[in-house]
């Protein structure tokens, strides 16, 4: 008899395996890139670059869901066009450590999706760029 698996009651991001998954892989991609700077397989720049745009982003979600908490009426919040243009700008890490740890952004299945596009985008370009030795 098959087993079946229905994740459907679940939000994406409240297994605690995918989330301890999500803040490893973001976590261990800037570990990667600092390294990769320190050995002088890429500039360091693009090392800080991606820690720097990830610590603004994580604040940005920090402070959204402040917002989102602290007032009743339609507060002003921070678009989700702007949370993704961060994310695809090298603030992905921080954005996926922000959606896990916050719990901010974390059930919208679309704007999931959105981010989840942006991260192939910016690693798919990091990856060319050091492929075509542009770094």
């Amino acid at each position: 008899m098959p087993i079946i698996i229905s994740f459907s009651n679940c939000s994406i991001g409240e297994s605690p395996l995918i989330k301890k998954t999500l803040l490893l892989f973001s976590v261990s991609f800037l570990v990667v890139l600092v390294i990769g700077g320190l050995l002088d397989y890429w500039p360091y720049l693009v090392a800080s670059v991606y820690c720097t745009m990830s610590s603004i982003t994580f604040l940005v979600y920090k402070w959204d869901k402040r917002l989102a908490i602290e007032s009743t009426d339609q507060p002003i919040r921070v678009p989700e066009r702007s949370l993704h243009i961060l994310a695809l700008i090298c603030g992905w890490p921080g954005a996926l450590i922000a959606q896990q740890w916050l719990r901010h952004k974390s059930q919208k299945r679309a704007f999931i999706a959105v981010l989840w596009l942006t991260i192939i985008i910016n690693t798919s370009l990091l990856g060319a760029a050091y492929y075509w030795q542009l770094l």
